[in-house]
């Protein structure tokens, strides 16, 4: 398991976050890699100490001097991950008990990147705002990678060595997962989504503004350029997603995430 933590997360959330991936799993990993992503509040350094006394479990932790973003953190974490198969979850995000009994048996078949759907929730993680849908197959994956990224990130595991082989995250940041998924399927992984919602995403006032913004229409632009450049989309699926996408990153908040949902999730 590799999870970053950064000084702007909570600290009870990080704890529910860290117990849902470990004590809680029906199938409980064999080692968590934290990624202290710069200094961070006592709360939350206190967490990641307790994680750290977990006397059944390999509790590896990185402690960056200073905070580099998540791509770079998590490109600095990949090398602590001893085994090949690594899921990733973000610090205030919930897994469901079942989500290792479930993307493991996929894995093992041949799979190399298993994500699933996920469920948006609030400070009440027991009340679903939205689901979030993603195509299943690996066929439906790469058609949907020119367009739209095919993973919720969050929910994804993948074997370390692919990803490491491809260049890890790399440098685009903001938009990191995106390009990582673009290079694996392109350089041959085999890949699978699950139907089920097996993590829990926690969504604030200020998510899907982050979404948005010159930064994220740069971020935008560079990832199709580069899509582009490498030959994973043609000019007309560029000239597309230029358009399209880049005009999400410059409507108002309200606009993009009433659209976003519409696009990609189901209310409940």
């Amino acid at each position: 398991m590799l999870l970053p933590v950064y000084a702007g997360d909570n600290a009870a959330n990080f704890r529910r976050a860290l117990a849902s991936v470990t004590t809680d799993q029906l199938l409980r990993p064999r080692q968590l890699v934290i990624v202290r992503d710069g200094v961070v509040p006592e709360p939350l350094e206190r967490v990641i100490t307790d994680a750290e006394a977990l006397d059944w479990l390999e509790v590896s932790v990185l402690r960056l001097p200073a905070s580099i973003g998540l791509a770079a953190a998590l490109d600095q974490g990949l090398p602590l991950c001893r085994f090949d198969i690594v899921a990733r979850m973000d610090a205030d995000d919930i897994s469901v008990p079942e989500r290792f009994a479930l993307q493991l048996p996929v894995m093992e078949a041949g799979t190399d990147i298993v994500g699933s759907a996920i469920d948006e929730i609030g400070n009440d993680e027991h009340r679903v705002l939205a689901t979030r849908r993603v195509p299943l197959t690996h066929r439906e994956i790469h058609a949907a990678a020119g367009y739209r990224s095919p993973f919720n990130h969050p929910s994804v595991v993948y074997r370390a060595g692919l990803v490491r082989a491809a260049g890890g995250y790399g440098d685009l940041a903001h938009i990191e997962d995106y390009w990582l998924w673009v290079r694996l399927l392109h350089r041959g992984a085999r890949a699978a989504n699950l139907e089920q919602s097996l993590v829990r995403y926690r969504v604030s006032t200020g998510s899907y503004k982050r979404r948005g913004g010159l930064r994220m229409l740069r971020a935008e632009l560079r990832l199709q350029k580069r899509m582009f450049a490498a030959g994973y989309i043609g000019p007309l699926a560029f000239l597309r997603n230029v358009l399209v996408r880049g005009t999400y990153r410059l409507v108002p908040t309200g606009v993009r995430k009433l659209g976003y949902r519409r696009a990609f999730t189901v209310r409940t």
